[in-house]
């Protein structure tokens, strides 16, 4: 019999992997990746963004806030591992998944 997978599952399980070679070249280099930056609310000049990167054995996703007179404050931090953010990425934005895709395949290479 011949297993079929969908789409969104061969995504997610690619994800997974361009995901943990990436926490290996952390591992190796010590800097963590950034896999994206979106931009919330910008007033003035302070803005309040989430930035999402890759460690060694996460994927930390952070609100910061900073600008004008701001100090960068942490706002909230969410700490997924390696095999869970594919799945919750998903289901935030398609867009953005493919985008982190896209990104860790030309910085993998």
């Amino acid at each position: 019999m011949v297993k079929q997978i969908s789409l969104d599952a061969w995504q997610i399980q690619h994800l997974e992997e361009l995901l943990k070679q990436a926490a290996n070249a952390v591992t190796k280099t010590g800097n963590p990746i950034i896999l994206y930056r979106q931009t919330l609310e910008e007033e003035d000049d302070s803005y309040e963004e989430i930035v999402c990167t890759v460690t060694e054995k996460y994927v930390v996703e952070q609100l910061v806030i900073s600008g004008g007179v701001l100090p960068p404050t942490f706002r909230q931090q969410m700490i997924y591992t390696l095999d869970e953010f594919p799945q919750r990425l998903l289901r935030k934005s398609k867009d953005l998944f493919l985008q982190t895709i896209e990104l860790l395949e030309t910085q993998l290479r």
